[in-house]
C-alpha cells in the first residue's frame, strides 16, 4: 500500500512556474513507476507524464512537452513536476500516481492516487 500527497499547488500567472511534489508513504516509491496527471472541470483525467522507476524514462503529453519536467528522487520518496511556461489550459486538478507497468499513460495502469493539488493559471 501506497499512500500518495501532493504539494506545491496555487494560483500563477501567465507564464509562471510551479513546482508540484508528491510525498510518498508505506512501500518504497522505487518499486512503482509514477506519473502525473491532470482534470479541468467538465473533462475528463488526462495524462501529463510518467517516468520509470529509475527514472531513466520518461514521457509527456504534448500539450506540455518542452515546459514541463517529471523527475524522482527514490532515497527521498518523492516524485516532482516542474512546470514552466504557464498557459491557462494548463489549469486543473493535478494528481500523482503509481503504477506496476514499466511506464504508463493510461491512468487505468495507476494503482495509487493522490487527492490532487490545485493548479490556476490566470490571463
Amino acid at each position: 500500500q501506497v499512500h500518495l500527497v501532493e504539494s506545491g499547488g496555487g494560483l500563477v500567472q501567465t507564464g509562471g512556474s510551479l513546482r508540484l511534489s508528491c510525498a510518498a508513504s508505506g512501500r518504497t516509491l522505487s518499486s512503482y513507476s509514477m506519473g502525473w496527471f491532470r482534470q479541468a472541470p467538465g473533462k475528463e483525467r488526462e495524462f501529463v507524464a510518467a517516468i520509470s522507476r529509475s527514472g531513466g524514462t520518461t514521457r509527456y503529453a504534448d500539450s506540455v512537452k518542452g515546459r514541463f519536467t517529471i523527475s524522482r528522487d527514490n532515497a527521498e520518496n518523492t516524485a516532482s513536476l516542474q512546470m514552466n511556461s504557464l498557459k491557462p489550459e494548463d489549469t486543473a486538478v493535478y494528481y500523482c500516481a503509481a503504477s506496476n507497468v514499466v511506464i504508463a499513460v493510461l491512468y487505468q495502469s495507476y494503482t495509487y492516487w493522490g487527492q490532487g493539488t490545485q493548479v490556476t493559471v490566470s490571463s
